[in-house]
């Protein structure tokens, strides 16, 4: 068990990916499991939903992610063993605590929900740490992490806050959902993203050449405050004012860097296409906007957050995921059929859950499409963790020597 453990605590993200589909899988269980009226919960939607995902769930997986990179953008040392293991157990109690309490005692709910907000600030303090050590001149993209890092937290109180009985308590909660969605989340990936797969794509060509943007996320940064200021207002019209922008922006961003989609293997490919879910996101908003001079009733549903949510940041997960697994197990860095499946599956998926958003306008079953959909992303969890995340927690062994590249 020792050794079990040494080796399992011995790279960062190691806990924190398992953490991280362990309570993905169960949080979307939960959610198939209240609307077919297996359980039936207490706590609203927000609660057990929107807020384990953003505020939970995902930050999990990145975070881990994060504590790999941080020290290499920064050419610092890595992180020591202690520092984020007491973080991933503080998340674990955390995020079991706020899982078996929606279930059994909602009133707990919020004692584990603040427990994850103070290890989340444990978080934030080790990685500006790091950040604040290195004498690097160009800290740009690691400044950019922390701004939305912090920008989480002040969501995450924002959402504590609204648990309380008061007047504002409602917008409170709306607009700490929002934040937490897109300057915290949304711009954590992104950031990561806007570094990373440009650089997985020029080690897999090297004639490629980077070309960014040099005001890319502060742009976006502002774009995103917008859209969180008029997504307050609770007006699809409103959404143009913000979400023609934001797609205009993203689309011309994208273009200009010339990603070769055609000429990359899987595991580069399938993060170039995760890019592309996010114009498409404010596209279908866009869409929502001009329809409701149209035709007012026609109902989106969280179409365009579930468009992000499942086509870019599921993928980009998966992408990741399994590169970093790879790499850092002494892996070759290859895809094959396995892994391709999993990766269109999960296209597959976002359409489907688009379609799911829009159900209820043609009489069909929203409850029966939504029940689906929470299945197959939780089914192609299992498939992906059964072939991957098995390595994180498996003993140690002799396995291929490492590809060229690590993340």
């Amino acid at each position: 068990m020792t050794s079990w453990y040494k080796k399992f605590s011995s790279q960062p993200h190691q806990p924190f990916f398992t953490n991280g589909v362990i309570f993905f899988i169960l949080f979307m269980l939960l959610l198939f499991f209240s609307y077919s009226n297996i359980l039936i919960l207490n706590s609203s939607l927000l609660t057990y939903h929107a807020y384990s995902l953003i505020f939970v769930v995902f930050i999990q997986f990145f975070l881990g992610f994060l504590f790999v990179v941080f020290p290499k953008f920064l050419m610092q040392s890595e992180i020591a063993s202690k520092d984020y293991m007491n973080q991933f157990l503080l998340y674990f109690i955390g995020s079991i605590g706020i899982f078996l309490s929606i279930i059994f005692l909602p009133k707990l709910v919020i004692f584990f929900q603040i427990l994850i907000l103070f290890v989340q600030i444990l978080s934030f303090n080790l990685l500006y740490s790091i950040h604040k050590k290195s004498i690097l001149k160009d800290k740009n993209d690691t400044k950019w992490v922390l701004i939305s890092f912090a920008s989480g937290l002040v969501a995450h109180l924002l959402f504590l806050i609204s648990q309380f009985d008061f007047s504002l308590s409602t917008l409170f909660s709306k607009i700490a959902i929002n934040s937490g969605f897109y300057l915290f989340l949304f711009m954590i990936i992104f950031t990561i993203s806007q570094r990373m797969i440009p650089f997985f794509t020029r080690v897999m060509a090297p004639e490629y050449n980077i070309n960014k943007s040099s005001r890319l996320l502060d742009i976006l940064f502002l774009l995103l405050i917008l859209k969180v200021c008029v997504l307050s207002f609770e007006n699809s019209k409103l959404n143009l004012i913000v979400d023609i922008p934001l797609f205009i922006f993203i689309s011309k961003e994208l273009i200009k860097w010339k990603l070769p989609v055609s000429h990359m293997p899987p595991i580069v490919w399938v993060l170039h296409i995760g890019l592309f879910w996010i114009p498409i996101a404010f596209l279908i908003s866009i869409f929502e906007g001009v329809i409701v001079f149209v035709n007012p009733d026609f109902f989106f549903e969280k179409a365009v957050i579930h468009t992000l949510a499942v086509g870019y940041f599921v993928t980009v997960l998966i992408g990741f995921g399994t590169r970093v697994i790879l790499g850092h197990s002494g892996r070759k860095i290859e895809t094959n059929n396995f892994v391709v499946a999993i990766f269109i599956a999960i296209q597959i998926l976002t359409f489907l859950r688009i379609f799911a958003s829009i159900s209820s306008n043609f009489d069909l079953n929203y409850l029966l499409f939504i029940d689906v959909t929470s299945l197959l992303l939780v089914m192609f969890l299992i498939i992906w963790s059964s072939k991957y995340v098995v390595i994180l927690v498996e003993n140690e062994k002799k396995v291929e020597k490492s590809s060229k590249w690590k993340a």
